[in-house]
Order: structure tokens, then sequence, then C-alpha cells
């Protein structure tokens, strides 16, 4: 609308004319995304340890996948398959790493370029980190990370504007920590306040005639497990988490007691369910401060009227073991490292042939799939580089045509000759450890929390068949040193960047080092 027609127009028609725009601009996209969440850790996934009253109140107006992955399950890997739309394999990230400066194609940049008001708040953990990527707006909290010469998130600016000289990590655990600790300072200073309120209020405050691109990534539950106590005080009055599962084929090594104040960033160990127990306690109880925030960001939508017309996306970078197997942390195939929350809440006047609160069992989504279905809503056209699908077509018709297998990977990153790829489809998980040629197979459907490595059993003889054929197709374009003559090969040197990387001249980033 021309600025000299504007001028003409009385309030009354100001208004009409931008009540108009909103009706008929495509819908807002709200990407709403923690750090280190498990798929577990949510009332709605069937957890009576967690209170998630505004993720569950999410859920049930929109829908919950209930197979969400990230494909190569650590932050920077996974984070570069949410901002390219791409496999592990084609954005060149393998395992943990710096993500590349630049690539052909980025989220923000792709929503800036279908007309949106492109704003970030939180973690992002891209590189370098003042990069935006597209974003008109970006406002950082990285948990004290200093990758970049110089750094200070905008959460640290603020942090000693309002509390100068207090220290941001007097809690005293670290962010790979697997201990659980209460919050040692206000909570009104919390990382996770700060992402929430700095999110509210850019939705209070936006005056645009655009429509918004939001991404608001906390930074927790990734350790520090550090809830205020008001948070932890919560979890009086629900069961104790459940012990960690144990599968028989856990190294016996991992499976003696160790130490955690010794060692408390150990990656693997068994540190007895009492702790496990605990940790999980503080685990949770972070989660339940974000979940408080993302009710007051929806809140927020619902009074700017804002919420009808925008595609909620929820989701995690990857998940947590937290004891599982005696594993902590990520960048396992296994559920709790690799399996994901994923909830997508529809714009109220689209239609769907699931109903609002239908759980989605079906179709095995992943991260990448977010960029091609805010490009679709956007009526943009996705690029053929890109993997992921968009999900539109999942609401349209339940009987589409989606993937047969998801595929996970992760370079060797805490223990020696662990590379691994993997399949699944929801039910069952085919995971090749490449450095060493073992394999392993679990019935998800019997078996969620993969307590049984069931690929000698006679009984899934033709479904190993399969998932192995399966994953010769996969590597095949890898070339010989993945697949030769239609066998799967053990590769013995650690794969971190593969040759699509945007490679720029970083030796760290270097392809085939």
């Amino acid at each position: 609308m021309k600025t000299q027609y504007l001028l003409g127009m009385g309030l009354g028609s100001l208004l009409a004319a931008n009540v108009y725009a909103q009706e008929n601009r495509p819908p807002h996209v709200i990407l709403i995304m923690t750090d280190q969440q498990r798929f577990d850790a949510m009332g709605c996934a069937g957890n009576p340890s967690v209170i998630t009253p505004n993720l569950d109140r999410l859920a049930e107006d929109g829908n919950l996948f209930a197979y969400g992955y990230s494909s190569c399950p650590s932050s920077t890997p996974a984070r570069a398959g949410l901002v390219t739309g791409m496999s592990p394999w084609n954005h060149g990230m393998l395992g943990y790493g710096n993500e590349a400066e630049r690539y052909p194609h980025e989220f923000p940049r792709e929503m800036k370029q279908l007309g949106y008001h492109t704003v970030g708040i939180g973690k992002m953990h891209w590189y370098p980190q003042w990069n935006t990527r597209g974003l008109d707006v970006l406002l950082s909290e990285e948990s004290g990370r200093k990758m970049s010469p110089d750094y200070m998130s905008d959460y640290r600016k603020w942090f000693n504007i309002h509390a100068g000289g207090l220290n941001p990590d007097i809690t005293g655990i670290g962010w790979n920590d697997h201990a659980g600790a209460i919050y040692k300072l206000p909570e009104e200073l919390h990382p996770t306040t700060w992402t929430g309120q700095t999110a509210v209020e850019f939705i209070r405050n936006y005056q645009g005639d655009k429509p918004v691109y939001l991404k608001v990534s906390f930074a927790r539950p990734h350790s520090p497990y550090d809830p205020p106590q008001r948070f932890y005080d919560m979890y009086d009055k629900v069961p104790e988490p459940a012990a960690p599962a144990h599968g028989d084929w856990v190294p016996e090594e991992w499976k003696g007691h160790t130490d955690p104040i010794a060692e408390p960033q150990a990656a693997v160990g068994n540190f007895g369910d009492a702790y496990a127990k605990n940790s999980r306690r503080h685990y949770n109880a972070s989660v339940t401060m974000v979940d408080e925030q993302i009710g007051k960001i929806i809140d927020e939508l619902k009074k700017r009227d804002m919420y009808d017309n925008s595609i909620i996306f929820f989701i995690s970078d990857h998940g947590d073991m937290l004891g599982d197997h005696c594993m902590w942390r990520k960048t396992y195939a296994y559920e709790g490292s690799a399996h994901v929350p994923f909830i997508v809440k529809l714009p109220k006047n689209m239609k769907s042939c699931y109903e609002k609160g239908e759980v989605i069992t079906d179709k095995v989504v992943e991260l990448r799939d977010i960029l091609p279905t805010a490009i679709d809503i956007a009526n943009g056209t996705q690029p053929e580089i890109m993997d992921g699908k968009s999900l539109l077509p999942i609401f349209e018709k339940k009987d589409c045509e989606w993937r047969q297998y998801l595929d996970l990977e992760h370079s060797s990153c805490y223990l020696p000759n662990s590379s691994w790829c993997a399949l699944t489809d929801g039910n069952l998980k085919y995971i090749y450890f490449y450095n060493t040629g073992e394999e392993q197979l679990f019935d998800l459907k019997k078996d969620p929390y993969e307590e049984k490595n069931v690929v000698n059993a006679k009984k899934y003889r033709k479904k190993l068949a399969d998932y192995r054929e399966a994953m010769v197709k996969h590597l095949s374009i890898r070339g010989e040193e993945w697949v030769k003559d239609g066998k799967l090969q053990v590769i013995k040197t650690r794969t971190l960047f593969g040759k699509n990387f945007p490679y720029e001249g970083d030796p760290y980033k270097r392809p085939w080092r």
C-alpha cells in the first residue's frame, strides 16, 4: 500500500486495512525448540514424571508426531539439518564440529525472501557466533560459549546490566555435567526466563505488516540441570522418574559403578539408579521451567491475535540418554539420544485429516522436514537440493506417500571407533557401526528403550536382511569406501565432514579430515 494513500486514510480505515492484510497474508511461522530434550520428556508423550501443561495443550490443539527424530543427534549437525532442510551427508556434517558459515539455502534467509520478518531469540549454536543466516534480528543466548573472538551473547550483556558483578555461572555445574543442582540466583536472571520473556516482548511490540518467522530456542534442558527451587519443588507431587534402561548388549566395562564426582562429564558410566533419578528430576524440572515460558509465548500470541494464524512447531535438536544403557548426553543412535519431541499446530483455517490432539503414529519425521513445511505454507517453492519433505501432505491425506525409512548417523565423538549409521521406520531400528562392522536391531514396538538386541534372533532374519539391503542402497552414493560389491564396508578412519560440506578454508572444517 503506497504511503500517499495511507496518509489520506482515517484511523478506522487504517485499522481495517491492517486487519485485511493480516487475514490474507501467509501464516506466521513460529519455531520453538529446546536443547537436548528427550522424546519422552513431556506429559503428552505419556510420561507421568514430567510436568508440561503448556506443551500438552499445544499437542491437544495440534498433533504430536510419535516418531520425530534428529538424524545426526548432537547440537551443530542437528541444527545444520534444521537450517538447511538437508540430510547429514548432503549438508556435510557427519558429527560434532563447527557448522559452515554459509549454506546454499538457509531457513531464515528463505523465509525473508518469502516476505517474512525474521527473528531469532536464544541458542542458535551457529558459526561464527555473530552469524545471522538472514535473520533481521538475532538476540542470542549461548550458555557462556565463546567460539568467536570477543563474543558475548545478548543474554550475558543483559545479565551484566541487570545483575552486574554477579556470576551467571555461580551454580557451578558445567554445560556437559550430569549432576543436578538448584539455580543459585533469582529465577528472573535464569537464561530460560530471559529467552521466554524476550520472545514475549517481541510478540507484544511487533508493529509490522509482514508475517513473522520467529525462532525461539531455549538452551535448556541441556545441562546444567539447574532449575530454580520453585520448579524443583513441583516434583514432590509427581511419581519419581523411571530408572535408566539397561540393555542386554551393554559392555560389561560400563556396568561397574563409577564415581560421578571424579568424572562429572563422563560420557559413559553407571553411577547407580539413585544418582540417575536425581539428575532426571532436576532435568525434568528444567523442562517444566521451559514449559512455563512456552505457555507465556502462546498466551501472548493469542493476545495479539497471531495464534490462530500461525503454524507452530515444537522440537528439540536431540535428546539426552540420562543414564540409559550407562550413557549420558547424546551422539548415540539410541532413542534417548536421537528420538525428539515433535509437535505441529496448524493455522486455524487449515483443514486437517487428523483430529486435534490425535497422535500421528505412522509417519517418521525429522528436523529436515521443518524448513520445507515452512516454505510450503508460505506458498514458496522448495529447492530441489533439500532432502526434507513438507509435512502438509500428511495433514491433507493420511495415506500420502512418505519415506519408508529415515536415515540417522554420527561419527565417533565420546568413544573411539563408535561411528554409526542407522535406519528406522519407527517400528524397527537397524544400526551399523561402520568402524567395526557390528550390527544391532531393535524392535521398538515391543522394546521402546532398546533393551534387547535381536540382531541374531531367527524371528528377525528377514527384517535384518531387508534393513541391511536398505542400508547398502542408502550408503552406495558415498562410493566404494562405504559399499563395495553390494557389501557394507568397515571404515577405520573417523569421517567428521563429508565431501558436500561447504568448505571455506578453515582447516578445522577440511573435508575428509
